[in-house]
């Protein structure tokens, strides 16, 4: 089966599931002008690495490296550092941050809304315009571990996290 054939019947698996209307922060919500064309659980890491600035050190995130599965625990695809969203049909989607809440989990990094800025190919992800990340687990970046002798030191936390692409309302 073709990817884009696949991510069309997880949109309509999906449909029934669009967080866009729940209970959601407000901030989070897509706009009223996008519909759920699909869902993706992705497993990974945050990847992060010691900085210094005005002579505190914290670890800074440098990217996601995440595989996406849909519900059956296909894969279909890739996400990486741009926030890059990339099929298994080569389409990519790049995101840019336009609202942010915390996890209802502590432990885990915060829930997002991202606005599409970048398509590259002809695929699934040539049409997404928004993404969510939510039901976050895991990903935070440690506590502790970086200081001086540890500069550019980088460290990987396994995260998941469930996807949600939004495209125009048809």
């Amino acid at each position: 089966m073709k990817p884009f054939v696949v991510f069309a019947l997880i949109a309509l698996a999906s449909s029934a599931q669009d967080p866009s209307r729940s209970a959601l922060p407000a901030n989070l919500r897509a706009p009223s002008n996008r519909q759920l064309m699909f869902r993706a659980h992705a497993v990974g890491d945050q990847i992060y690495t010691c900085k210094a600035s005005e002579g505190a050190y914290a670890w800074a995130l440098k990217a996601p490296d995440a595989q996406l599965f849909d519900s059956d625990g296909q894969s279909l695809g890739h996400h990486f550092a741009g926030p890059t969203w990339e099929s298994k049909d080569g389409s990519r989607v790049i995101g840019k941050l336009a609202a942010s809440a915390a996890s209802p989990d502590p432990d885990s990094i915060p829930w997002l809304l991202l606005a599409a800025i970048r398509h590259d190919g002809n695929g699934a992800m040539s049409q997404i315009l928004s993404i969510q990340r939510l039901n976050t687990k895991g990903g935070k970046a440690p506590a502790a571990g970086c200081d001086n002798s540890h500069i550019d030191a980088e460290t990987k936390v396994p995260y998941q996290a469930d996807y949600y692409f939004y495209g125009p309302v048809k």
